[in-house]
């Protein structure tokens, strides 16, 4: 309220429409106590523009630049910085929900070469244009399957990346439906822990997964039964160079798009991917933008299956999800074309190279072990002896950010993109020696 233009009389007049007598009792209403901040903000005196442009420019300097080997699904993948132009220019960046075909081509068409090219990394016929982030598009995903034949129960691995199960049990929790999960079994789904899929709505397996370890899909779906929906979830930069979930068998594919031309932007905002099988079309949720054309015969772009939206079947709609990350979105697309068929490929094998020389120098460490084994592209697991939560804060100490693997307490999670040189590399290896 404070920070709103808004005049005494105009606060005044709203606070006795509403039947409170300060902004203070509003609150009280609607805020517990206890949440509520009781200091003061101590943001100092009001300054020029110059003066606090050169106060945020000390701030500013004071930051450390860290050397990120952090992963766990949000990677510091170079962004070229033709994304960020193209992205930014006024047509793109003030463009708004595109329910009008008829001023919103551009917008139109750039989801829909969105759109193509997701089905192309994922080798699937049909993709959405796009979901809120990779745990969301997870959830989605699983809301699907179980739409598609009326299960209530669904069967995940536990090498899914931890954040993504929170977010799908929070999701599926108002549907009650029951989440059973594959066993691990040296950082892999243990498949012949699952002897029976017929009551599962859908199977869940990724990869790489948490762990960083290529996943048999194929397997997978070799022993899923027909009935069962089978969702392959990966990092969409890894399908540039491992088999994709289509070519696998997957019925839908989900995944976070983050590594796409988008930054790691402190957590967000990210990209939700999602693609399916055509059969399986009318259940997708969210946008899907199509192709036809005009009364001149020219291409033409619009909103289809627009019925199945929150917005016109409420209660009924298959998802209440009716958006899209349309900006990250761009900046995928542009990134995607910029680097082709041989670009993204070679930047997947470029991770590759330097993970897996990363690893093997790690290994030569004493107390220092890859317990998982080298079937990996850009992040893999690090055992120790040592205690993992101080060498973590020690890292810091040195400009290296790296982290713990969830749920492991001897364990670092480690991940090497393109931007990490032989130098950085080695820096981290005699970091951890002298842990």
């Amino acid at each position: 309220m404070k920070y709103i233009p808004n005049t005494k009389e105009d606060i005044s007049q709203m606070l006795k429409e509403i039947g409170s007598s300060s902004f203070e009792e509003l609150l009280s209403q609607i805020v517990p106590e206890n949440l509520r901040f009781q200091g003061s903000l101590n943001i100092g005196d009001s300054l020029s523009e110059l003066d606090l442009l050169a106060d945020i420019e000390k701030i500013k300097n004071a930051n450390k630049m860290l050397i990120n080997f952090n992963g766990g699904g949000v990677y510091d993948h170079y962004v070229p910085s033709v994304v960020d132009f193209i992205a930014s220019r006024s047509e793109f960046y003030t463009s708004y929900t595109p329910y009008q075909a008829e001023v919103s081509q551009g917008t139109l068409q750039y989801l829909y070469e969105f759109q193509s090219m997701i089905s192309e990394l994922s080798g699937l016929e049909v993709s959405n244009a796009s979901l809120y982030d990779g745990a969301s598009a997870l959830a989605e995903a699983c809301s699907m399957a179980i739409n598609i034949n009326n299960r209530k129960k669904i069967l995940v691995s536990s090498c899914v990346n931890p954040n993504y199960l929170e977010v799908l049990k929070t999701y599926l929790s108002y549907r009650k439906v029951d989440i059973e999960f594959i066993d691990e079994k040296k950082g892999y789904s243990e498949i012949d822990s699952v002897q029976e899929f017929g009551d599962f709505a859908c199977v869940v397996v990724q990869s790489p997964n948490y762990y960083g370890l290529i996943e048999n899909w194929a397997s997978w779906a070799k022993k899923i039964n027909s009935e069962t929906i089978f969702i392959a979830v990966s990092d969409p930069l890894s399908l540039s160079i491992i088999k994709s979930p289509g070519e696998c068998g997957a019925d839908i594919y989900c995944g976070e798009g983050q590594s796409l031309g988008n930054y790691m932007s402190f957590g967000g905002p990210f990209l939700g991917l999602l693609s399916s099988k055509m059969k399986y079309v009318r259940k997708i949720p969210g946008r899907i933008i199509g192709k036809t054309e005009d009364v001149n015969g020219q291409d033409a772009y619009a909103l289809t299956l627009q019925a199945r939206e929150q917005h016109i079947r409420r209660d009924r709609a298959n998802s209440n999800i009716c958006t899209n990350q349309s900006l990250l979105a761009l900046r995928a697309s542009i990134y995607m074309s910029l680097l082709g068929k041989k670009g993204l490929p070679a930047i997947a094998k470029n991770c590759f190279n330097k993970a897996q020389y990363a690893a093997r120098e790690i290994s030569k460490l004493p107390n220092y072990s890859i317990p998982f084994g080298y079937s990996f592209i850009k992040e893999f697991i690090v055992e120790t002896t040592k205690d993992v939560n101080k060498i973590v804060r020690n890292a810091l100490s040195e400009n290296i950010s790296i982290s713990k693997a969830m749920n492991k307490n001897n364990k670092l999670l480690i991940a090497v993109t393109e931007k990490r040189t032989r130098k950085q590399i080695d820096d981290l290896v005699l970091f951890l020696k002298n842990q």
